[in-house]
């Protein structure tokens, strides 16, 4: 059996190393990828071991503006961002939201998701309106919340339009879907564009192993929040992710095992203030993760050839 912790100290020196240019499995290419053209995002994940790609919920900036927000993201070096509507606004016109994607997409990054929007009235109108946001906005895939009634309605719309729905789990304290196996059984039978937006930190509350539901949820998983938590039982011990208690090298190794296609967002809760350290910090050790796995990948391949 794999040990599912992985010291912070080791994976933080790793992702330095990797920084300075070091060539641990994807290293260069998978830096690169981050930050580059679709084409070269293509040639990395070809190239790793894992096909991992971290990305940014933009609820983690939800107290500063759009413009503020995107100068902050850009320290953390990836393009891939799911965006709340503090950032982009549910009542914006067509016109104005196809502008703000062009100046999303003007500062580098590329619009993975929106979310989490929530459908709470079951009518064509309610639901439609969503839709017609992402329309305008060019995003390819709502996080959903919502009562399991009105999700065959959503269902209906995300076939018309061709967008992704993930229902996203809440913990405990959801009384719609607090695990993802709760999601799983209503979307079982449903359009494959209907699926599970996993959040690591909800589902470990819940007392569900969380890596067990990755394997389970298979090309359901659709996308993902990650966080890391102190006590997996409490919600308000939120640390930097590599702090707490949340396996996360072997949640990485579960997404590569199921060829994971979507992203896996950071989502920092904590220090709302002045999030930009703890995620930066979050970041580095998800990246000396990922290397280390790759490196280790890579051994075992060449040992086997």
């Amino acid at each position: 059996m794999t040990d599912p912790r992985v010291p912070r100290r080791t994976f933080l020196t790793t992702a330095a190393a990797t920084v300075a240019g070091a060539t641990l499995g994807v290293s260069r290419l998978a830096r690169a990828a981050e930050v580059s053209a679709p084409s070269v995002v293509r040639a990395a994940r070809a190239a790793s071991p894992s096909a991992v790609r971290l990305g940014i919920a933009s609820y983690s900036l939800r107290k500063f503006p759009l413009d503020k927000s995107l100068e902050m993201m850009k320290t953390l070096r990836t393009p891939y961002v799911n965006l709340k509507s503090v950032h982009l606004p549910y009542e914006k016109s067509p016109q104005e939201l196809a502008a703000l994607r062009k100046q999303i997409e003007a500062a580098g990054f590329r619009i993975v998701g929106a979310g989490t929007i929530t459908f709470s009235k079951d009518t064509d109108e309610d639901v439609q309106h969503y839709f017609e946001y992402c329309k305008a906005a060019g995003i390819p895939l709502i996080t959903a919340m919502g009562p399991a009634v009105v999700m065959p309605r959503v269902e209906k719309f995300a076939k018309q339009y061709d967008i992704k729905v993930a229902i996203h789990n809440h913990g405990p304290e959801d009384k719609n879907f607090p695990s993802p196996y709760d999601v799983l059984k209503l979307v079982k039978t449903m359009d494959p564009r209907m699926g599970l937006c996993i959040d690591v930190g909800h589902t470990v509350r819940t007392g569900t192993d969380v890596v067990k539901a990755v394997l389970d949820a298979g090309p359901r998983l659709l996308d993902m929040h990650i966080k890391d938590l102190a006590d997996p039982k409490a919600k308000e011990s939120q640390v930097i992710v590599g702090e707490g208690a949340i396996p996360i090298p072997d949640l990485f190794r579960a997404l590569d095992t199921i060829h994971y296609g979507g992203y896996v967002n950071l989502e920092y809760e904590i220090d709302a203030d002045d999030p930009l350290p703890g995620m930066k910090q979050s970041f580095a050790y998800m990246r000396g993760v990922l290397a280390g796995l790759a490196s280790a990948g890579t051994r075992t391949a060449a040992k086997g050839g």
